[in-house]
């Protein structure tokens, strides 16, 4: 009788304890979705909003998108983003393939030189790569002058003869080095994931390399490629850096945005063509949903790896082209380190120091480099905290679908939003000092937050929410949920398991999730060029003053700082997140 009696009391209280565990869980995912709802939609309702107003402020309806599209100077942007996006799409893509297939797909030597090497373009700010090629193209560059005259007369260049550099032709250049890490980070993951027994039974068949490849070689990529052409075609539709440095009177929607807002103050008409950009990009990434559900659904589980290609003539061909794209990068990110140490370019090319003195330069110097390691690091603390959490909210909770469903959906929808969007944006949103619902006056009681280095950790947040977020989501998949039931089943709360088991056994996830933001943090421009403040200067932001003012080599020598500072960081992240890899097996263990 004693057990029973003991036992009986603690089945209501478990009960209660599951009840009030449930009520947790979904005021935390309304939390979740809460915070998106306010640093998302509202701040895009706002933006859309004022495209149909006035500057006064007053209702005009379409009159702005009609005066946009009927205006040449400013529809020609349109087609001028569209124009530079598929021709860097079109070149940067079967670039990034080769690459990651020599990475993949053969046995060539130095992998990990070729992957680094290719990696460094993510570390810089996208005014690097147009800064670097004036230094090569330019009237007194490099390869324009011949080596600075020395090889003129032998190849007969004439300096004097314009390549045309500023306009499409230095987007371009500069895009086409911007996407191809990223797009090829996309086809090596796509291209490891192959089964060799579909090889093998077409060599038994009889099929010819080329037949191979194209039966089935780029069938069973062709959604990670097609993920790599939309998200290069959204890269550099939406880059702001590039074509402000080299595009000249080629003008693109980016840079339309920036010259109506800071160049005429017309917000109207900076809301509107900010609207404009917005709808090729989400089409863009809506395609990229679809083709990705698809390929999820096209995972074989019985796969067996391809072993790769030995073949003497196939490596040699793939090295030889892996060596020709990283000396390409190493004259880029060379040249870009050498005009930052040469005293007069090209006059006097003794190097020293000088340009890595910034106390008579605008933009801010070493405090601005200093506000954004300090941006970046609590943008890679706070970001990683919120997205690693909300991320094991959707994935790991139980019931509550609709909740879930719109929490998702709200992480993914940064995706296809661009930097100079949401900075936009954010100035409308959170600098108004009151809203107008319905011919009420509410309070913003987010006003406090402009001006302040906390709406630049925000909008960085925002900006890479999603990346990170499928990151986490990834890693969290990988668990069984077992564990959850479990500790439910024991009566454990759910944040007791989350501490002590889910955050220890992806530690590695969460190490990479922090090392984008930093990274990413410390090398945008679009994002803060708005949101910055005289008190609170950022780098990435010093260089495009820099840049406005002439002071070439300056910007230059900053970029190559903030280059430095990345790949400290990566290197940091990256033995971190191979230290706590070996901890995380053993508490996998342990947990099992």
């Amino acid at each position: 009788m004693t057990p029973q009696a003991d036992t009986a009391p603690l089945r209501p209280a478990w009960g209660e304890s599951l009840l009030s565990e449930r009520r947790l869980r979904a005021g935390l995912l309304i939390l979740a979705v809460l915070w998106l709802v306010c640093a998302v939609v509202l701040p895009m309702a706002q933006i859309a909003g004022i495209s149909l107003h006035n500057g006064q402020g007053v209702w005009v309806g379409l009159a702005n998108f009609k005066t946009y599209f009927t205006n040449p100077a400013l529809s020609q942007s349109l087609w001028n983003s569209l124009y530079v996006s598929v021709v860097t799409t079109c070149i940067s893509v079967p670039l990034a393939f080769l690459f990651a297939y020599a990475l993949t797909r053969t046995d060539i030597p130095l992998k990990g030189f070729f992957r680094g090497l290719a990696m460094v373009p993510l570390f810089a700010p996208t005014l690097l790569y147009g800064i670097t090629l004036v230094y090569l193209f330019g009237r007194k560059g490099l390869v324009t002058t011949g080596c600075f005259g020395f090889f003129a007369r032998v190849l007969g260049i004439d300096p004097s003869v314009d390549i045309g550099l500023y306009g499409e032709v230095g987007i371009i250049i500069s895009e086409i080095i911007f996407t191809f890490p990223q797009a090829m980070l996309i086809l090596s993951i796509a291209l490891r994931a192959t089964d060799a027994r579909l090889y093998e039974a077409a060599r038994a068949l009889g099929a010819t390399k080329t037949r191979i490849f194209f039966t089935v070689t780029l069938p069973g990529v062709k959604y990670g490629l097609l993920s790599a052409v939309f998200v290069s075609f959204i890269l550099c539709f939406t880059d702001f850096g590039a074509p402000k440095v080299v595009g000249g009177q080629f003008n693109v929607l980016a840079t339309d945005i920036y010259k109506q807002v800071i160049g005429q103050q017309n917000f109207a008409m900076g809301a509107t063509v900010s609207v404009v950009l917005l709808i090729p990009t989400v089409l863009a990434f809506l395609l990229d949903r679809v083709a990705q559900r698809r390929q999820a659904a096209l995972i074989v589980a019985r796969s067996v790896p391809l072993i790769p290609c030995a073949d003497t003539w196939t490596k040699l061909f793939y090295f030889s082209f892996c060596c020709l794209i990283s000396l390409g990068l190493l004259v880029f990110l060379g040249t870009s380190l050498f005009a930052a140490l040469v005293k007069v370019w090209p006059y006097d090319l003794s190097l020293s120091l000088i340009h890595f003195r910034f106390e008579n330069m605008g933009g801010g110097g070493y405090d601005a480099l200093r506000n954004s390691i300090r941006m970046s690091l609590y943008c890679a603390v706070a970001g990683t905290a919120v997205t690693f959490f909300s991320a094991y909210l959707i994935e790991k909770s139980r019931g509550m679908r609709s909740l879930r469903q719109a929490a998702y959906f709200l992480s993914m929808a940064p995706l296809a939003l661009p930097g100079l969007v949401i900075g936009l944006a954010y100035i409308f949103f959170f600098n108004a000092p009151s809203w107008q619902l319905a011919g009420i006056t509410i309070a913003n009681p987010f006003n406090w937050i402009y001006g302040t280095m906390a709406i630049l950790v925000l909008c960085n947040m925002v900006h890479f929410y999603s990346v990170c977020f499928l990151t986490a989501t990834t890693a969290l998949k990988q668990l069984d949920k077992e564990f959850e039931t479990v500790s439910e089943s024991m009566g454990v709360p759910f944040y007791k398991t989350f501490f002590r088991v889910t955050a220890p056994v992806c530690l590695p996830a969460i190490i990479e999730i922090g090392q984008f933001y930093f990274v990413n943090s410390m090398a945008t421009v679009s994002a803060v060029i708005f949101l910055y403040s005289a008190d609170i200067p950022l780098a990435s932001v010093a260089v495009a003053n820099m840049d406005d003012a002439g002071d070439i080599a300056p910007a230059a020598a900053m970029s190559v700082l903030i280059v430095l500072v990345n790949i400290v960081a990566r290197n940091v992240f990256g033995f971190v997140s191979t230290r706590l890899s070996r901890r995380s097996q053993s508490w996998t263990k342990r947990a099992s």
